[in-house]
């Protein structure tokens, strides 16, 4: 483990930030162990445990693997098309085992926390984490202990009762809920997987980068769009693009990354705009897309420093932007997204609006989660529905007929 700050290296023990400066820690690997062939890959698990070299487990017997990972890369011509570009794909996690990218960090995270010897997992979440911690820890035979701010979804937290977890309500914000998981941690003496464990749990979203990679033939794309909530995703997206880069698996220096964030809570793209290199936080955030509602984002100043060594950008889509991407997605490419995933397309859309984003370039939005978590997001209006009498006559029945309705 070494720090992000002070470069001071450390065993990978029950370390969640640097003894010597508590800046946060990174995980690095022996780089000359890694056979990431395509005969070597045949052979491995269908997930992201197919990259175990480069995450952050020394006993592999420990792997918690219910299948997350290796999600499809989907070409979008047809949302190409509908915005003007050549060539766009969607990086789909919506199809993960609970339905988000959460489960790639909440895998690791758990996996770790066995090794580590815990007794007791848990997170601080927005919603998707809690499902996939809940998820993992009962692969595991773990208790489960999940903090969430008043508010969120109920589909997101029936889901984590589903699967045993105790939920635990803050009556505030999610930084509130986050601050008393921690004391919780330290307390009890509990794996807190975005917390105390956030040093390993960051690194399995770093597998969306070799992914990408790995299915456009050991290419990088040019352009990534990503969600940020408290900037870890990026920031181990971008950590990804580096470790490929570093074993000569890609050329080049990476793709142009940027962030998007909903218009309530956007603190980075604040800054990113302000030209700011600090994160001043949101007190109240207030947007459709909850998973990314982090006024405080953690990782925030290390997204804001990657999106502009990458020559990024980044956006806040409002939402209605953000609904109406949900819809463009679904009528383009049949893919439902919740508003989190659905943000980076909508950040396209402002993008290729304004000019910064070029027609030729090959771009992957990351689609995080699945509509089915927020499905209010796109409730049915009257204009969405036609209602005509049960003999196919009457008010209504001439629109079908001449076909008019909704083309």
């Amino acid at each position: 483990m070494r720090c992000r700050e002070c470069g001071s290296e450390h065993e990978p023990a029950r370390l969640s930030v640097c003894p010597d400066c508590l800046g946060p820690l990174d995980a690095f690997y022996d780089y000359s162990e890694v056979d990431w062939s395509e005969d070597s890959l045949s052979r491995r698990p269908r997930s992201l445990w197919r990259y175990r070299e480069l995450l952050p487990l020394l006993d592999h017997g420990k792997a918690v693997d219910l299948g997350a990972g290796l999600t499809p890369l989907r070409r979008a011509d047809r949302l190409a098309k509908a915005l003007g570009l050549r060539e766009i794909y969607l990086k789909d996690d919506t199809v993960n085992p609970t339905y988000s990218f959460k489960d790639r960090p909440a895998s690791v995270a758990v996996s770790k926390a066995l090794e580590l010897g815990y007794k007791v997992v848990g997170c601080a979440s927005t919603g998707n984490l809690a499902a996939a911690t809940a998820a993992h820890s009962a692969r595991a035979g773990l208790p489960c202990y999940v903090f969430i701010p008043k508010g969120i979804e109920g589909t997101k937290i029936s889901q984590a009762i589903a699967y045993g977890a105790r939920i635990v309500s803050v009556n505030g914000t999610y930084d509130e809920a986050n601050a008393v998981a921690s004391r919780a941690a330290d307390r009890f003496g509990w794996a807190l997987v975005n917390i105390n464990v956030r040093p390993y749990y960051v690194e399995g979203s770093k597998s969306l980068a070799f992914e990408v990679c790995e299915q456009l033939g050991w290419e990088a794309p040019d352009h990534i769009i990503v969600p940020i909530g408290s900037g870890a995703l990026l920031n181990a997206i971008a950590k990804g693009f580096g470790e490929l880069r570093d074993l000569g698996l890609i050329e080049g220096r990476g793709p142009k990354i940027s962030g998007a964030q909903g218009q309530g809570c956007s603190p980075v793209v604040d800054a990113f705009r302000a030209g700011r290199d600090s994160i001043e936080p949101v007190e109240v955030p207030n947007t459709i897309a909850k998973s990314l509602a982090i006024g405080d984002p953690g990782d925030g100043v290390y997204a804001l420093r990657r999106i502009r060594e990458s020559g990024g950008f980044a956006e806040a889509p409002s939402d209605a932007e953000i609904t109406e991407a949900i819809r463009l997605l679904g009528r383009t490419e049949g893919l439902f997204a919740e508003p989190a995933g659905a943000v980076t397309v909508a950040a396209l859309k402002r993008l290729v609006a304004s000019g910064a984003i070029e027609g030729d370039e090959r771009i992957v939005c990351y689609i995080t989660g699945n509509g089915l978590k927020a499905p209010e997001a796109v409730a049915p209006s009257e204009a969405d529905i036609l209602e005509i009498s049960p003999t196919l006559e009457g008010p209504g029945a001439e629109i079908l007929e001449v076909g008019a309705w909704r083309t």
